[in-house]
């Protein structure tokens, strides 16, 4: 039956309702024979006449709420808050290491070295971070559905530097100083569209410490490689140890009153954690002075060693959410 054969164009809306309810699949089976009808429903009366497909938000917001019924089922109501809070960590340290490179790209080598520069800069490195930076203010300043597209871009273009760099010929920063923060942007994607007010205060205000406390800490140093010097990898474990501390003492003090999603944040910064150390763990696994294919195998391994932990957690909390449900609110999930 084409359009024309019926009235009001009701082809067009059976195609549309079709495909919503394949969206709908993201819930789990229960909650969709419960309310799957009203949930399309709804969805409908706010499309246009003429929409023939889902739009984007509308099925990002399917699929996303799909996920978290099916958290929540598991006994993970706290999983999803535990996203938003690792993002926020993630994003104030990418942040601050975005101003301390930028510090270092700043500084001009030895003449004696004869490194070649891209402009007053060291490296094409200098796009990502500044990059950075700009999502930083934007989150400060902005609200977030506009400074949410900025830290897409930043992310972007940090996982843009490698491939350019090698296409184009022009020097770039290290394995270990870009894996970590694209690893951390990537967190930094599950950001609540409007963060806690003193979060997007930190973001700027942290970045301006971080580059003052750098253009200290690199003050007087020439190294044949700007990045591989002592100091640079110090500055990257300090940030590691920072991060996993304030993590730490938010897990604990949120466990304390029954909320874990301290411990779902952990979980989700493991990867950017051990990359953050990437070089201290390839000499650990390859010795000293490891070269790129050590410290891709190092990166490979922690990547796949952070998903596997969230994996085996939510396997664990699926395993333990009859228990935990008998002796919570059926209504909210919260502890009795």
């Amino acid at each position: 039956m084409s359009d024309h054969d019926a009235p009001g164009g009701r082809t067009r809306t059976t195609d549309l309702e079709r495909r919503y309810l394949r969206l709908l699949r993201a819930y789990p089976a229960d909650y969709r024979r419960l309310r799957g009808a009203e949930i399309v429903g709804t969805y409908l009366d706010l499309a246009g006449p003429d929409r023939r497909w889902p739009s984007p938000a509308d099925a990002a917001d399917l699929v996303r709420g799909g996920l978290r019924q099916r958290l929540r089922a598991a006994g993970a109501a706290d999983f999803v808050p535990g996203v938003q809070l690792a993002a926020v960590l993630a994003f104030l340290t990418a942040a601050a290491l975005a101003a301390v490179w930028s510090v270092l790209e700043l500084r001009p080598p030895a003449p004696e070295i004869g490194l070649p520069t891209i402009g007053p800069f060291k490296t094409i490195g200098m796009v990502a971070w500044a990059a950075w930076l700009v999502a930083a203010v934007g989150y400060t300043l902005a609200p977030g559905r506009y400074a949410r597209p900025l830290l897409w871009v930043a992310v972007l273009l940090t996982a843009l530097v490698v491939p350019v760099s090698a296409l184009a010929g022009l020097a770039r920063p290290p394995l270990f100083v870009l894996a970590p923060q694209l690893a951390l942007g990537v967190v930094a994607l599950g950001m609540p569209e409007r963060p806690p007010l003193a979060a997007r205060a930190a973001a700027i205000t942290g970045s301006a410490l971080a580059a003052t406390l750098a253009a200290r800490w690199f003050e007087g140093e020439y190294y044949f490689d700007s990045y591989r010097g002592f100091e640079v990898t110090s500055a990257s474990v300090a940030a590691s140890a920072v991060l996993l501390i304030v993590t730490l003492v938010l897990a604990l003090g949120l466990a304390h009153r029954g909320d874990f999603r301290g411990g779902w944040a952990l979980l989700f910064l493991a990867t950017p954690l051990g990359l953050l150390s990437l070089k201290e763990l390839a000499e650990e696994f390859f010795g000293r002075n490891p070269d790129w294919a050590a410290l891709t195998a190092t990166t490979l391994a922690v990547s796949l060693a952070g998903p596997a932990l969230l994996l085996l957690a939510v396997a664990v909390r699926t395993r333990l959410a009859p228990l935990r449900a008998a002796k919570c609110c059926p209504n909210c999930g919260s502890p009795r």
